[in-house]
């Protein structure tokens, strides 16, 4: 009986080859379009860059806040640690001078030989000198008494004193993990809105400079009508915050930045009102809570003006409807309509 046999195949011509090997790739090809890998993203229109890039800056500035609040507590948290732990050691100091006292009676004690009372009223040739003494010694005991008893009530205030540095620490460490992690999505938005302006064309990337000029030519155009004819501020604190933030304009937005040279836009009305000697908190979301909460027909100069949903961004009235603010790093401090973005609120704080 013949052996059954697998039949060679025929190896493969050079153009039949290629035809094959092109079809694998192709079909390579087919299978990564519908995996989605090794797919590039479609070519962007210049306006859909620029509202990619808008809503980069926003995303970023939430952060940013967020950044700015953990940072305000780890400030609060590191100056509280310093001060417990300077208290501790000043306690420390005086319950060692505490235990040296005590250790100078102990030893006075020892060197005399703790003889009993009654026994040296017994040996005594002169009872109403040694009774004398005696009263005095029951009256230094009670001061060690009362000694000891310092000591002790110190050694708890330490131990406390400890025990609240330990959690101040904590508190310390958990608000840097935060630091951490809002700068690094603050800086991963920024970094994302950079890329998208880089795939830009030179021609487009003109195109939009000349809208910025338009812009600016039209802001520039607001900001000289306003000091031609500015609205005048209720008081003296709210006109000394406004006069601040009008020589500000022009500064860089810096996020976390907090003045003279840079802004970002919670840090621009902080620094306004610092300079007119008001206090207020670093963020959005804990300004628009800082004063008594205004209408929006009812603005006066001076006045914090918010704006997002989420209280994410402040500028300060400045009267006319219009605002001065830092608004994202590609725009310098500069004058603009409150009618610009969505309005959440407004408070006075002067």
């Amino acid at each position: 009986m013949a052996a059954h046999r697998k039949p060679r195949q025929r190896a493969l011509s050079g153009g039949t080859a290629r035809t094959a090997a092109t079809l694998a790739l192709a079909g390579a090809a087919t299978a990564t379009a519908f995996d989605g890998t090794g797919h590039a993203d479609p070519r962007l229109s210049p306006t859909e860059v620029k509202s990619k890039v808008d809503a980069l800056y926003r995303e970023a500035e939430i952060a940013a806040e967020k950044y700015n609040g953990a940072k305000e507590k780890a400030d609060k948290a590191e100056e509280s640690l310093g001060e417990l732990r300077d208290e501790a050691a000043r306690k420390t100091e005086k319950l060692n001078s505490a235990r040296e006292g005590l250790g100078s009676i102990a030893a006075a004690q020892y060197r005399s030989g703790g003889i009993d009372p009654a026994v040296q009223l017994a040996l005594s040739s002169d009872p109403d000198q040694f009774l004398e003494r005696a009263a005095l010694a029951d009256r230094a005991g009670s001061r060690q008494a009362s000694a000891v008893s310092g000591v002790r009530k110190q050694l708890q205030e330490i131990d406390q004193l400890h025990s609240e540095a330990d959690g101040t620490l904590d508190r310390l460490e958990s608000r840097q993990a935060e630091l951490r992690k809002h700068k690094k999505t603050v800086n991963g938005k920024l970094d994302s809105a950079k890329r998208l302006l880089a795939r830009l064309t030179a021609e487009e990337r003109a195109r939009l400079a000349g809208e910025g000029d338009q812009d600016r030519t039209s802001r520039a155009a607001g900001r000289d009508a306003a000091l031609d004819a500015p609205a005048k501020a209720p008081n003296a604190r709210a006109s000394t915050a406004v006069s601040y933030a009008y020589k500000a304009l022009g500064s860089p937005y810096v996020w976390g930045a907090t003045g003279p040279n840079a802004f970002d836009c919670s840090g621009l009305t902080q620094a306004a009102y610092r300079s007119a000697g008001v206090a207020l908190p670093r963020t959005t979301y804990s300004q628009i809570a800082a004063g008594n909460r205004v209408p929006r027909s009812q603005l006066q100069p001076g006045d914090l003006v918010f704006f997002y949903q989420g209280i994410s961004h402040v500028g300060i009235y400045v009267g006319n409807g219009q605002m001065i603010h830092a608004p994202n790093p590609s725009a310098p401090v500069r004058l603009a309509p409150i009618s610009q973005m969505p309005f959440a609120g407004a408070t006075r704080v002067a």
